[in-house]
């Protein structure tokens, strides 16, 4: 059996992973780091995007080399308007993130195609036989155990496509609602990477994480034929199921997802509650991980839950508007949720998304008649009328 040692082990080579460590390295390039993924390429298969409001001069700093596109507006289409809004808006892949990753890290410091089959506060085994012995071990292997967290589900198909005649769009639509509104909340979402090259993927906020990929794969090729676009190669694609939190029992869910470690990302429940995207918080998360004074095991673990139960906090607003979404509104109407708040101010809509709603903010939100019926809102929000459902991926078919 090999051992091999080190100052922090991150399980986990994904987005929240691969920043903890790159931060780390960047701000203490004296510790040595080994970085564990079970995929051959940090990162998996993602296009991971967002609002350049979302992390700040910092942020952007760590994510510096990482960009393949940004464009400075974006807009948004539903059935009643169309806006278009002037923030910055960013793209990253996960073949750009790798290579970034690789240059910083150094190959030493990175096992791949390997999984982890079990951890303690510092120490891992690995399923080729290593053992490793660390200061701190993190673990960023995502979501484990969903049964105390109650919500719906986002889940999505994407297709990166080359097409024969440029596409003509000069900003990305972030939310095409306008389209048939099918298993709940329907939106595409449209990337022009290039004048001839677009990702447009489907999107679906749902009562089920059931995820048939062919179904959503031919309503994308009728939504490229309906812009008049004609494909002339398929790049990629990608597909996801995630759950949109909106209530549970986080002591119980961090129990659940493994003992006295620390964690990142989404498996230490960071994320947006209504968006369910992590990269805003896995920014702000490797950059406080990486200034702490003590980087031990037992103390990066009790940084890391105090961490996370603020977050849940703070999230409270954004879970009572996730479990509006799915227990007042009837699926084929919530979009009329989101219509209604992209009416609002753009600066509340930024402030939104980053996590940094004020109580002004939460007046405007909830202020005038809910795009709800009124007596359904009220029972959700005092949680005396119906509530989310426990989260659960049994069923969920790729």
């Amino acid at each position: 059996m090999t051992a091999r040692r080190c100052d922090i082990a991150i399980l986990g080579g994904g987005l929240a992973g691969g920043l903890v460590a790159l931060a780390l390295r960047r701000a203490r390039p004296d510790l040595s780091l080994l970085l564990v993924e079970q995929g051959e390429r940090l990162g998996g298969n993602h296009v991971w995007s967002f609002f350049g409001s979302d992390v700040g001069n910092e942020g952007s700093a760590l994510l510096d080399g990482m960009f393949v596109a940004a464009w400075p507006e974006y807009t948004v289409h539903f059935p009643a308007f169309r806006r278009r809004l002037k923030t910055s808006y960013y793209s990253i892949t996960s073949r750009r993130f790798d290579a970034v990753l690789r240059a910083a890290l150094g190959q030493d410091s990175l096992i791949t195609g390997v999984r982890a089959l079990a951890c303690s506060a510092t120490k891992v085994t690995l399923s080729e036989g290593t053992r490793i012995e660390a200061g701190a071990v993190i673990d960023a292997r995502g979501l484990r155990n969903l049964q105390h967290l109650t919500g719906g589900w986002q889940k999505f198909v994407g297709r990166r496509l080359r097409l024969a005649q440029p596409h003509s769009l000069d900003a990305p639509i972030v939310k095409d609602a306008s389209v048939e509104q099918i298993d709940g909340y329907r939106f595409v979402y449209c990337l022009p990477f290039a004048a001839d090259e677009i990702f447009v993927e489907d999107t679906y906020y749902s009562d089920s994480p059931a995820l048939d990929v062919a179904v959503l794969g031919e309503r994308i090729d009728a939504y490229v034929a309906a812009r008049g676009w004609q494909v002339a190669e398929v790049l990629g694609e990608e597909h996801g199921v995630l759950p949109v939190v909106a209530g549970g029992n986080f002591d119980a869910f961090w129990r659940s997802s493994g003992g006295a470690v620390a964690r990142a990302g989404v498996r230490a429940g960071l994320f947006q509650a209504v968006t369910s995207y992590s990269l805003p918080d896995a920014v702000r998360f490797a950059l406080a991980l990486a200034r702490q004074p003590d980087l031990g095991g037992e103390a990066l673990a009790a940084f890391s839950k105090a961490y996370a139960r603020r977050h849940w906090k703070r999230s409270a607003f954004h879970r009572a508007l996730s479990a509006m979404l799915f227990a007042a509104a009837r699926p084929e109407h919530r979009y009329r949720v989101l219509e209604r708040f992209y009416r609002l101010d753009r600066r509340l809509i930024e402030r939104f998304y980053a996590g940094r709603t004020t109580l002004l903010d939460k007046a405007r939100i909830l202020s005038g008649k809910p795009p709800v019926p009124v007596t359904k809102a009220i029972g959700v929000l005092t949680g005396l009328g119906a509530r989310p459902k426990p989260l659960s991926f049994a069923g969920t078919r790729a």
